[in-house]
């Protein structure tokens, strides 16, 4: 494991809500609310306009991708990406800190810190417990839109931090990385179909071990503790001391993994962006696992 100086992964809404009355909240401190819900449930944008924490701005993840790719979510280019965070106000010199309004508590927000991080940006936080306890704890909120002054960000892709659908495949053979997967159970055993999903079938990349994501946050949508997610790892011998790759469908959830990791003081965890909405679509038949058709997806 590389044992490094790690900027903090997270912080509180206390913190914030401090942050927020002392008026910190500019060039050096941006926030923003990466809220994304599945579509006919609930209304990112809109519920981001009636209320948010003071001084966010909205970080539309359908636009902030890469809108060109057969894929979901895939990562927007070095500039794409440079181009919409400095339209927000961020800089290479800005703390940025992401929440999202998920009931869980955190959804979207990993996502959001790893684009930052896989970008180069190594200042960037995710609210610990979202949107869901600043609200519960009663700390203010605006429908004010945020409208701040434009900033100048220079993204580097850090590749390290990034796998693609041949580096994966590759994997299969060298078994460089671990490959962990952050979808529920029925999702990755292939027993419950894949959500709002047309001609995905459910299952699993071969050689994948599962972690559902929504384990690594408790009832009251905080991050568990290190000491907690190191016990999860090694229940399911993953070893922090070796290579992982995270995946999960389309690369969201997998930060999740990426993020829990690094509160363990392993950075280095890369995300699959494809997933499994790439793998399902490019993979030779052996290498996807399932339980619903005869054990091929």
């Amino acid at each position: 494991m590389v044992h490094q100086v790690l900027y903090r992964a997270l912080v509180s809404s206390k913190w914030l809500a401090e942050s927020v009355r002392a008026g910190k909240l500019g060039p050096s401190l941006r926030v923003l609310d990466a809220s994304w819900y599945s579509p006919g449930t609930r209304e990112a944008r809109k519920e981001y306009l009636e209320r948010h924490v003071p001084g966010a701005s909205f970080f539309d993840i359908e636009e902030c991708r890469n809108t060109a790719s057969p894929y979901e979510m895939m990562l927007p280019s070095e500039a794409g990406f440079a181009d919409y965070v400095g339209r927000l106000g961020v800089s290479n010199d800005t703390h940025v800190v992401v929440y999202d309004g998920d009931h869980l508590g955190s959804f979207y927000a990993p996502r959001v810190w790893w684009m930052f991080r896989v970008f180069g940006h190594r200042t960037v936080s995710v609210l610990n417990g979202g949107f869901r306890n600043w609200l519960k704890e009663g700390h203010p909120v605006t429908s004010e839109p945020s409208c701040p002054e434009p900033a100048v960000f220079k993204a580097t892709l850090d590749r390290s931090l990034l796998k693609t659908y041949e580096q994966v495949l590759e994997n299969l053979e060298s078994k460089r990385f671990q490959l962990v997967d952050s979808r529920s159970q029925g999702r990755y055993l292939g027993t419950e179909p894949e959500p709002d999903a047309v001609g995905l079938d459910p299952g699993h990349i071969r050689g994948s071990v599962n972690m559902p994501f929504m384990d690594f946050l408790t009832e009251d949508g905080f991050e568990k503790s290190p000491e907690e997610l190191r016990a999860m790892f090694e229940a399911k011998k993953v070893d922090l001391e070796q290579p992982l790759i995270a995946t999960c469908r389309k690369g969201v959830t997998a930060c999740h993994i990426a993020l829990a990791a690094y509160l363990c003081g392993k950075p280095d965890v890369a995300v699959y962006d494809g997933s499994w909405s790439e793998w399902f679509r490019r993979a030779p038949p052996e290498t996807r696992v399932s339980q619903r058709k005869g054990g091929k997806a």
